[in-house]
């Protein structure tokens, strides 16, 4: 089996500390996770919204690309990402007639796609490949005693539950509970955080993201741990908006890319857990872990 690893546009700016952990933690798990090369933006879900047909042709260039270099398998860690590239895939295969319209566009390249590609996140690789009881095995830093809310995000399940359930995931609670944190009670967890709307209507998505602060909160959560860079930016980055219009700022909640955690088990060196580099402070949450 061959896999590529696709990054996605937030990796490359905002979404830094989770790349700098995923590579990090991929090492050390025996991971082979070389980078797609010549990859392009998958299109997001905004140009999907546009036109169905140009958005699959974005994203199916990448899984063309993908099979052109003898890969099998394309994994992401951003769950927007993994949702369009994965309905690229199974759009294309359901739909013949959609599926020659789409190559017809990538032919405009040279590029053609015969739908050989299995598009996963790296959530499902480390949990059903690599295995919780692999990380065990590997840790040297119990996170035993960190209260940890996880947060799935909306579309790591949807509109395809293809290694978890979309409306009660465990694979996260179930890694994390590996490095021997206490997931807290997150009735929220696969609730949606904005998203995109924070450009179109920030009032609304403020409000959701301080629907699941507060749940995290009161839960006695010492930190949100996500699967999503955009999640991570929408939980983190719009504290001030959350505190002028629900009067709390949540200051002392960090939030954690599940590789970040999955770092600091496994005693990587600080600089590659990237704990240091979100808008929150990973103190005093990971005082006594790092």
């Amino acid at each position: 089996m061959a896999r590529l690893f696709y990054p996605g546009c937030a990796l490359e700016q905002s979404g830094k500390p989770y790349e700098v952990s995923t590579l990090a933690v991929a090492k050390a798990l025996g991971l082979d996770l070389p980078e797609l090369r010549d990859w392009n933006c998958c299109g997001a879900t905004a140009y999907m919204g546009t036109s169905e047909l140009w958005g699959l042709a974005l994203a199916a260039r990448n899984l063309a690309l993908t099979e052109q270099l003898g890969a099998d398998e394309l994994v992401t860690v951003c769950s927007g990402c993994y949702v369009v590239l994965n309905k690229a895939a199974k759009y294309t295969a359901s739909n013949p007639a959609l599926g020659a319209q789409v190559n017809d566009a990538l032919a405009a390249a040279g590029l053609t796609y015969k739908g050989t590609v299995r598009v996963r996140h790296l959530l499902d690789v480390i949990v059903n490949d690599v295995r919780p009881e692999t990380i065990q095995a590997k840790m040297k830093t119990s996170l035993a005693g960190l209260k940890v809310a996880p947060y799935y995000g909306c579309q790591i399940g949807r509109p395809f539950d293809d290694f978890d359930d979309s409306e009660s995931p465990t694979t996260l609670d179930g890694l994390l509970e590996a490095v021997e944190a206490e997931v807290v009670p997150y009735p929220l967890k696969s609730r949606c955080c904005g998203g995109m709307l924070m450009s179109t209507s920030r009032d609304a998505a403020v409000t959701l993201v301080y629907n699941l602060l507060e749940c995290a909160d009161r839960a006695g959560a010492q930190c949100i741990v996500t699967a999503c860079p955009l999640c991570t930016v929408n939980l983190e980055g719009y504290r001030r908006q959350v505190a002028a219009k629900h009067g709390k700022a949540y200051d002392g909640l960090p939030i954690f890319a599940f590789t970040q955690l999955l770092g600091v088990a496994l005693g990587l060196p600080r600089a590659q857990t990237g704990v240091d580099m979100g808008l929150i402070p990973a103190e005093p949450a990971l005082t006594a872990y790092l």
